[in-house]
């Protein structure tokens, strides 16, 4: 296997109770670490964040890796826009998207590398991303599944494959998806940069959520492939849950509770960004080849937002409002878009 180089870059805020066991994830790598540089940006954390990185400053250096490199702003760029701000000065051929509630396993920067050199035309990697949770005794590692990548349907609703299944190898596999989650994905950084629009690579309009959808969108369109690796591992304590409902109202109206826990704001990016996504990204004869799965879903959610989400509405005129500067990058995503419609169809189950 080539060596190659890679960066692993880390964005957080306040996540004092969960830095300490993703920077020893980090630490544990079994690949060479001086080909291994690790670049933190600080959001602005009122914690012990700063303190605790601090402290494995030292450590850091004295294991060799190639770099270390620690930054704190003082604006909240957000994830994404925290990320875009670390590639600027990242020297790696690879780049770890990190999340500071993510754990690797102690293989996972290996064998990402070992499946990235062997495909050139691979821009993303999902790893087999595993639940885990916090007590006041630690860590637990769990079994059950959070994600091993998006995929999206007929009505564009994105889901994560595999989240809350019991892992009994049905993901054993390694295959292509539509498109890498944003918990812990790993990037070519060539193909990063490929798909900057405007000056942007995460659109920094679709601030602190659903970014990672919208990237991984726009890497389909510059015809690079995404694969999900089996044996790529990590573990993700995901604050808010994932799951996703099809079928009855019934089971719409069961998940009101769980949607509760999740703060208006976030639902109502969730809302609006998604949306803006598609307009940025869907090819329109595939939309009217799914107008009737589009629609019907449309109407699923926006009933079910009148009923029992209704702050969610509040986002309507600030959606409409921002629709010109999305068809405006969309004219630039077509212009450099790789892939035909029918190629990207065949991923909408």
């Amino acid at each position: 296997m080539a060596n190659s180089n890679i960066s692993v870059n880390l964005v957080v805020l306040n996540g004092e109770k969960y830095i300490h066991q993703c920077l020893e994830s980090v630490l544990g790598q079994t690949y060479s670490k001086e080909l291994i540089e690790i670049n933190i940006l600080d959001n602005g954390s009122t914690d012990k964040t700063k303190e605790i990185i601090q402290d494995f400053e030292f450590r850091i250096s004295n294991l060799g890796f190639a770099r270390f490199n620690f930054v704190e702003s003082k604006l909240n760029l957000g994830m994404w826009g925290g990320q875009e701000e670390l590639l600027n000065s990242s020297r790696g051929k690879y780049i770890v998207i990190l999340s500071v509630d993510v754990i690797l396993e102690k293989n996972f920067i290996a064998n990402a590398i070992q499946a990235m050199d062997k495909n050139p035309e691979l821009g993303a990697l999902q790893a087999k991303v595993f639940q885990y949770s916090l007590s006041s005794n630690g860590y637990a590692l769990s079994p059950i599944i959070d994600t091993c990548g998006f995929k999206i349907d007929r009505s564009r609703r994105i889901l994560n494959i595999g989240h809350g299944e019991q892992d009994r190898g049905q993901f054993s596999m390694s295959r292509e998806i539509f498109g890498v989650e944003g918990a812990v994905p790993v990037f070519r950084k060539e193909a990063l940069e490929s798909i900057r629009i405007l000056g942007e690579i995460a659109d920094h309009d679709l601030f602190w959520y659903g970014e990672d959808l919208d990237v991984a969108w726009r890497l389909r369109m510059a015809g690079w492939k995404q694969m999900y690796v089996p044996d790529v591992i990590a573990w993700h304590d995901r604050g808010t849950t994932k799951g996703h409902t099809r079928g009855s109202w019934l089971k719409y109206i069961s998940r009101v509770g769980i949607r509760r826990q999740i703060p208006i704001k976030k639902r109502r990016l969730e809302w609006r960004n998604s949306r803006w996504t598609r307009i940025k990204n869907d090819y329109i004869i595939n939309v009217l080849k799914d107008s009737p799965f589009i629609v019907w879903r449309e109407i699923e959610v926006l009933g079910y937002a009148v009923l029992f989400e209704p702050g969610v509405l509040k986002e309507i005129p600030r959606f409409i409002g921002g629709i010109p500067k999305m068809l405006r990058k969309r004219r630039e995503i077509m212009k450099r878009a790789k892939i035909s419609p029918s190629e990207i169809h065949a991923y909408f189950f």
